[in-house]
C-alpha cells in the first residue's frame, strides 16, 4: 500500500473537493494518478462534458512511501530509500476515502481496470501559450448565458419534440461553440466552472500545485498563476490556479498524447 504525504492540509482539502465533484457526476468514477518530482496529478473525465480534468497537488518532499516505511523528509525535495513512483488508475470514491485532510495524507487504493481514456492522456511537454482567451469573468458570463439559453430552448420545445436526442442536439450546438478568438469549446469553461476551477483565487492560497510557468522546484512555495490557454499535440488545455481542463482538437485517434501529461503544472 502506498501512502502519499501532501505539502499541507489545504492541498488535501482541495484534492478531496475535486474528487467529490467528480463523484457527483459519476458515482463509479475512476481517476488516473501520476506522482513524481514533488507533485501528484489526478486525471478525471466527468461524464457529459467530454473533457479531461486535471488536478495537481504538491507533495511533501518526494511525498511517497510504502506504508510502514516512515515519513519522508519534507525539506529535502529529493527521493530517498523509501521513494515510490505512482502511476495507477483507481476508484475516485476509494481515493477520496483514503484522504486524511488534517494530516495531509493520501492512501492510494488498489488499482482498477480503467476506462479507455485513462490510456490516452495529453502529451508531457511542448505546451505553448495560445492568445485570445477571454478574462475569467467573461468565461463565467459565457457559461451562465449558455445555461440560460439551453433552458429557454428546452422549455420552448413542443411536447412531442422534448426528447433526449433533441436535447442532446441543442446541447452539442451550444457547448461546441468556441470562446473568444480561440478554438476552445465552451464546454471546457462549463466543466471548469462546475469543478470549481474558475472560482476566485483566495489570498495566500497554495492552489493546485500552482507553480509559476517554468518553475524548477515544484516543492517551493507556489505563486497563483493566471488563467491561460495552452496547446500541444492536438490538445488544448485551459489552465487555472485550481486545475486544468484539456480537450482533444486534432490528430489521429489513438495516436496523439499516449505518453501522458507531466505532473508538473505548466
Amino acid at each position: 500500500m502506498t501512502v502519499l504525504h501532501l505539502a499541507d492540509a489545504g492541498e488535501a482539502a482541495d484534492l478531496a473537493a475535486f474528487l467529490a465533484r467528480l463523484i457527483h457526476y459519476d458515482k463509479a468514477a475512476a481517476v488516473r494518478l501520476q506522482a513524481g518530482g514533488g507533485v501528484l496529478a489526478v486525471f478525471g473525465r466527468p461524464p457529459s462534458f467530454e473533457v479531461l480534468a486535471i488536478r495537481t497537488a504538491r507533495l511533501a518532499g518526494d511525498g511517497s512511501r510504502e506504508a510502514g516505511s516512515g515519513t519522508p523528509d519534507a525539506g529535502s525535495g529529493t527521493p530517498d530509500a523509501g521513494h515510490t513512483a505512482v502511476d495507477a488508475t483507481v476508484s475516485a470514491g476509494e481515493l477520496l476515502d483514503g484522504i486524511e485532510e488534517s494530516a495531509g495524507v493520501v492512501t492510494v487504493p488498489a488499482a482498477v481496470t480503467g476506462p479507455p481514456w485513462t490510456g490516452l492522456l495529453p502529451p508531457r511537454g511542448g505546451w505553448q501559450r495560445v492568445p485570445g482567451l477571454p478574462a475569467p469573468e467573461a468565461l463565467v458570463r459565457a457559461v451562465a448565458g449558455a445555461v440560460a439559453e439551453f433552458r429557454a430552448r428546452d422549455e420552448a420545445l413542443p411536447p412531442q419534440h422534448r426528447t433526449r436526442s433533441e436535447r442532446d442536439r441543442i446541447g452539442r450546438e451550444i457547448w461546441s461553440r468556441t470562446l473568444g478568438d480561440t478554438h476552445l469549446p465552451l464546454r471546457a469553461a462549463h466543466a471548469a466552472q462546475s469543478l470549481g476551477f474558475l472560482r476566485p483565487v483566495r489570498a495566500g492560497a497554495l492552489v493546485g500545485g500552482g507553480t509559476s510557468p517554468g518553475a524548477a522546484d515544484p516543492t517551493a512555495a507556489p505563486q497563483p498563476r493566471p488563467l491561460s490557454l495552452l496547446s500541444a499535440g492536438g490538445w488544448l488545455r485551459l489552465s487555472t490556479p485550481y486545475g486544468s481542463i484539456a480537450v482533444r482538437t486534432g490528430g489521429p485517434e489513438g495516436l496523439t498524447g499516449l505518453s501522458g501529461l507531466t505532473v508538473t503544472p505548466a
